[in-house]
């Protein structure tokens, strides 16, 4: 029979906003202890190359950098939990949260901080070559792909962004769209279609990505045109899935303030949500940067308000501190 354990303060994910959460507040004296989900380390783990973390001369590789988040923040002093959130009730004090293994935690604070996923289009050979060509971020893995052939996948704003980021880099970017038109804000698709290095391959979908598995890496890939079947190769390095993220906020849903897109809304300049006591950090509210280095930030932010509202909790409880 489990039993119910109280925690000062719940951390609820593992990618950068988390960890630099459990280093603050473990610097802070205040005990974290953070869930570190089904993907501990979040999107940098299916990342290869890294090279705009600052602090790292040479090119680093995402999970080695996860690696070392964990490392330092279980050495000042954070609880680390292999265990997965599955329920929260923010309607009672102290909070609670239930595992995916049947344990139940009570919490003064918790800092929400479990990310975003770029929507992938779920084919086989997307999956084979992620991080080997494919890519859920231009803006992460753009500078990788200069005077070569990319192709961006979507429609949106988030893959007009893209492409028209990724002429920075590229030789060439071809944006395949399954519409005969732009759904993104009618400025920037006068900027993408005057653009001189980017092509729209309309009506089509991505129907395969084609590499070499000796070195893992892209050569091209295969759209299918949607009205008549017919296929059409091209010769690319890069290919970019731009379809959208989807914030990891289910569980939250209902409890706590968000826009239309799932994205928790926080107080500008803090990451408060509407919940006193309740924290968000990284891309599960930031849905305009989603940057390692930006979510870094928020992790700290969320692990010193926490740290003020507990001051002001403490000193108000019976005995206060």
């Amino acid at each position: 029979m489990t039993q119910t354990k109280h925690l000062p303060v719940a951390i609820i994910g593992s990618g950068p906003a988390g960890y630099s959460a459990a280093i603050y507040t473990a610097r802070a004296n205040l005990k974290p202890s953070l869930f570190l989900g089904h993907q501990p380390g979040g999107q940098l783990t299916i990342t290869t190359d890294v090279e705009n973390y600052p602090g790292f001369a040479d090119v680093i590789q995402g999970p080695w950098l996860m690696e070392q988040f964990q490392s330092q923040a279980k050495n000042v002093g954070a609880n680390l939990i292999s265990d997965f959130i599955e329920f929260v009730d923010f309607s009672v004090r102290p909070f609670i949260l239930r595992t995916d293994m049947g344990d139940t935690y009570t919490a003064d604070a918790v800092i929400i901080s479990t990310g975003a996923q770029a929507r992938w289009l779920g084919i086989e050979s997307e999956t084979k070559f992620q991080g080997f060509g494919v890519s859920g971020c231009a803006t992460c893995d753009g500078f990788f792909f200069k005077n070569q052939h990319v192709a961006v996948i979507g429609g949106g704003d988030t893959a007009v962004e893209e492409a028209i980021y990724l002429t920075n880099f590229a030789s060439k970017v071809t944006l395949i769209h399954r519409r005969d038109s732009l759904r993104a804000e009618k400025v920037m698709q006068d900027r993408l279609l005057a653009h001189p290095k980017i092509e729209v391959l309309w009506n089509h979908t991505l129907e395969e990505v084609l590499g070499t598995d000796q070195p893992k890496s892209v050569t091209g890939l295969k759209a299918k045109n949607v009205k008549t079947g017919d296929i059409t190769e091209l010769d690319t390095t890069g290919v970019f899935i731009a379809i959208g993220h989807d914030p990891a906020t289910k569980i939250f849903k209902s409890q706590l303030d968000m826009d239309n897109d799932g994205y928790i809304i926080c107080a500008p300049g803090t990451a408060n949500t509407n919940i006193p006591g309740v924290f968000a950090a990284g891309d599960v509210q930031d849905k305009t940067y989603r940057q390692a280095i930006v979510a870094a930030g928020f992790g700290c932010m969320a692990a010193l308000d926490a740290e003020r509202y507990l001051a002001v909790l403490n000193a108000h409880a019976p005995g206060g501190k």
